[in-house]
């Protein structure tokens, strides 16, 4: 496997997509205090369609990031909890969102100026 972060089979590449889909960073954010229910998860995100949580919770857990845990009774439950893999994410995804907590304003104008430039 090469190092360069742009060639498709690159582990870098493979690192960025995990942590940069649209939804993944959310979810697994969504789950470092412990196992959460599907419903409870939509809650804590809002804007999140059971759908597309559905895929994200999917993707996630057939990456080695997410365990599914299902309970038996009636009706029968099932929750998400991290794995120590996915655990090893929460550092980086806390360090881009203080980033975007620092700078998030600079992005914010920058993009009104693009949108608007003026005359």
């Amino acid at each position: 496997m090469t190092t360069d972060a742009f060639l498709a089979d690159c582990r870098a590449r493979l690192a960025f997509d995990l942590l940069f889909h649209t939804w993944n960073a959310v979810v697994l954010w969504a789950l470092r205090d412990g196992p959460r229910r599907p419903v409870e998860l939509r809650e804590r995100i809002g804007g999140i369609s059971s759908k597309v949580l559905t895929e994200t919770l999917r993707r996630l857990q057939s990456n080695g990031l997410v365990e599914r845990r299902a309970h038996p009774g009636s009706p029968p439950r099932v929750d998400y909890r991290l794995t120590p893999l996915g655990r090893t994410l929460l550092a980086p995804i806390d360090a881009v969102g203080a980033w975007a907590f620092e700078h998030g304003d600079e992005v914010m104008e920058a993009r009104e100026a693009a949108e608007c430039p003026s005359e």
